[in-house]
């Protein structure tokens, strides 16, 4: 007897291993996630204020702006930021750094 064979619905390739197609089928995700960046599509939206998203994971991010979460603090001067990448930014006024140099 042999070896039960997984396909993929999407695309119809075969695989021996079911752990295999799971592993396959992410690229179909991923290619779904990019191509929204050239159709403009945007299925994630706030309950709160309507703003749309392409990805998951930028809705969850804009959700701190409503709830005032915010977990990351200046260790220079305590204020506190609701994502990392903005943490990050003031970090450099404490700093004087300047990694973008105008024309």
């Amino acid at each position: 007897m042999g070896k039960k064979l997984h396909f993929c619905p999407e695309c119809g390739k075969c695989f021996p291993y079911k752990s295999s197609l799971v592993t396959h089928q992410k690229s179909h995700a991923d290619l779904a996630k990019h191509q929204r960046s050239h159709t403009g599509e945007k299925p994630y939206s706030c309950s709160e204020c309507g703003k749309c998203f392409s990805h998951k994971f930028r809705l969850s991010v804009h959700l701190k702006s409503h709830t005032g979460d915010k977990p990351f603090s200046c260790s220079e001067c305590g204020k506190c930021f609701a994502s990392k990448p903005n943490l990050v930014t003031h970090l450099r006024s404490h700093t004087g750094e300047k990694p973008y140099s105008c024309l």
